[in-house]
């Protein structure tokens, strides 16, 4: 049994969703068939279930780098190969808004765990398949998403660097978010596939204002929508092709 998620290889399946938050880890779990709670232990709440039929397995893994590190290492030794980041992010784009749906396409990498697996100068890039999977899933869906490269970083509240940040945003830089650059990078040392996708929760100005609250929650049913879909068609394709 692993050292935090505490449940046997049998209750995880391959096909995995990595929020941050306990809560909407549930969330996804309710769209699964048979949704059962199987770890709660550490700081990851795990549910297991099926979607058509295909197992999937929903994970929080809390906030930073060192929670989804581990969190995902523990998961792959069960027999997960397959992770989508099911977020939130902050902005600091202005055309951005409170419950718009983003999809990265690589992190600027500010924060420490990855560097533990491989230099920064290594890209921090989501699977081509995954990424491609989940724009494809929000055009079927017909749900508007941005697409482009995202910031993750590890210290909340850390000084801001206003310059750094004038530089990324002039760069097109979507998100900000604090999970991804980690994801990437360990699935990317470690052989496996991983993907994200984001929920905006504030503006290039505000930071999680009350008054977007709603507009927050739609963005987030909008996101586990479209990753479901994406696992749906990543899991079809992989049987097709007998993995």
């Amino acid at each position: 049994m692993e050292f935090h998620i505490r449940c046997d290889a049998e209750d995880i399946a391959r096909y995995v969703f990595t929020p941050g938050s306990h809560t909407r880890a549930k969330k996804i779990a309710d769209h699964f068939e048979g949704a059962r709670l199987v770890s709660d232990s550490r700081g990851y709440r795990v549910y297991t279930g099926k979607v058509d039929g295909i197992p999937m397995t929903a994970c929080s893994t809390g906030i930073g780098g060192p929670q989804v590190a581990m969190g995902i290492e523990e998961l792959a030794h069960m027999g997960a190969d397959t992770f989508i980041r099911v977020g939130s992010c902050g902005t600091l784009q202005d055309y951005v808004d409170v419950g718009d749906v983003i999809v990265p396409t690589g992190t600027f990498r500010a924060g420490a765990t990855a560097n533990r697996y491989l230099p920064p100068a290594f890209p921090a890039a989501p699977n081509f398949d995954v990424l491609t999977a989940l724009i494809e899933a929000a055009n079927k869906l017909g749900v508007e998403i941005h697409v482009g490269v995202g910031w993750s970083g590890d210290a909340f509240y850390a000084p801001p660097n206003p310059q750094l940040f004038e530089k990324l945003k002039q760069a097109g830089v979507l998100a900000l978010e604090m999970e991804n650059d980690t994801l990437f990078v360990v699935s990317n040392f470690r052989g496996w596939r991983a993907g994200a996708i984001l929920a905006c929760d504030g503006t290039s100005k505000e930071i999680k204002p009350a008054w977007g609250e709603e507009a927050f929650r739609q963005g987030e049913e909008q996101e586990i929508r479209i990753a479901i879909e994406a696992m749906k068609s990543i899991a079809l394709a992989d049987k097709a092709v007998g993995q």
